[in-house]
């Protein structure tokens, strides 16, 4: 049966690292194909914090991921990369000349010279908040896309790490009033984080957790239980946002038959998986020495592109000289940004 696309490079994955992959793909003279479970790209980024300032980025004192990801886009667009988007990786195998083929959920096919795949943490799901699991489209939200929806709102936060304490610094200028609601006394967030926030007029409530709501339409209040004294408080809420963490499901690259350790695919320095023509990079990675930063990624993309392009042909040059020995070309600006 014959492809839906036949490019030289497919990448498996539409965040950052994904983005610049099909960028530097392009730039090494390969046609490319970007594939992604989401219906738009920016992969965790768009989906969980697009109004989130990032501070780690190279050249960016400080970024927006809606800002950083438009850019991205923008600049793998000049190579125009085929996307199939909302079409989950499944199935992985080889045609006669090699070339690895891979089927999307919905039965898209694509084979590609080589498949970097750069899917984070693979197809994530927020973990549910089932007390409160009526309310969810009601009040209960597990992303904040659209921080502006949470104006003049008492907005109730749970949970402790990163993304807990991320939503609750972006919503505490925006909201009537902000409540960090957390089970234990210690957090997993970066203690700038909580610093930040526990300095500011925002009220964090630890060994605690948020039992029961109430409201008709919508939330109105809720009931948060003391894990000590077991006593219960009522808070006045319009909005709970439940940043109670991700499960991830690589059970798909898993039955490709790539080498995993815990929810990561091992690979090399040459940033190639155990399977022929098949690379990754991104969080999705582990090897020894890893630093999970999207700087880091971009960098693992680089090498995993160049790698794979000199591997195909050994009259290639692995390094192919600094991007600004090339002649610009004008960049299509239609991207599938949402």
């Amino acid at each position: 049966m014959s492809p839906d696309a036949d490019v030289d490079a497919l990448i498996v994955g539409a965040g950052p690292v994904g983005l610049y992959a099909a960028y530097y793909a392009g730039f090494r003279g390969q046609s490319v194909a970007v594939m992604d479970s989401l219906p738009e790209v920016g992969g965790q980024v768009s989906a969980m914090y697009p109004e989130k300032l990032l501070y780690d980025i190279a050249g960016f004192p400080a970024v927006r991921g809606r800002d950083l990801i438009a850019g991205l886009a923008e600049q793998a667009a000049r190579y125009r990369p085929r996307y199939f988007l909302g079409q989950a990786a499944r199935g992985l195998d080889y045609g006669d000349d090699g070339s690895p083929v891979v089927t999307t959920a919905s039965g898209a096919r694509v084979r590609a010279r080589f498949v970097v795949v750069t899917g984070g943490i693979g197809t994530f799901a927020p973990r549910r908040m089932t007390a409160l699991a009526r309310y969810e489209g009601r009040g209960l939200a597990y992303f904040v896309p659209r921080p502006q929806d949470y104006a003049d709102k008492d907005v109730v936060i749970a949970g402790g790490g990163d993304s807990a304490f991320d939503w609750a610094l972006t919503l505490r200028p925006l909201a009537r009033s902000v409540t960090l609601v957390h089970r234990r006394e210690k957090f997993r967030a970066h203690e700038a984080l909580v610093r930040e926030l526990t300095a500011s007029d925002a009220t964090v409530i630890t060994s605690a957790e948020i039992v029961a709501a109430t409201g008709s339409t919508g939330i109105e209040a809720v009931d948060v239980l003391a894990t000590t004294t077991r006593e219960t408080t009522r808070l006045t809420a319009q909005a709970v946002v439940a940043a109670l963490g991700f499960t991830a499901d690589i059970s798909a690259l898993e039955s490709w038959g790539l080498a995993v350790a815990g929810r990561q695919v091992t690979v090399g320095t040459t940033m190639a998986t155990s399977l022929r023509r098949v690379y990754a990079a991104g969080d999705i990675t582990d090897y020894p020495g890893k630093v999970r930063l999207i700087a880091v990624g971009f960098g693992e993309a680089a090498t995993a592109v160049n790698n794979a392009v000199a591997a195909l042909d050994s009259a290639v040059p692995l390094f192919p000289g600094h991007s600004s020995d090339i002649p610009g070309q004008p960049a299509d600006l239609t991207v599938p940004v949402g």
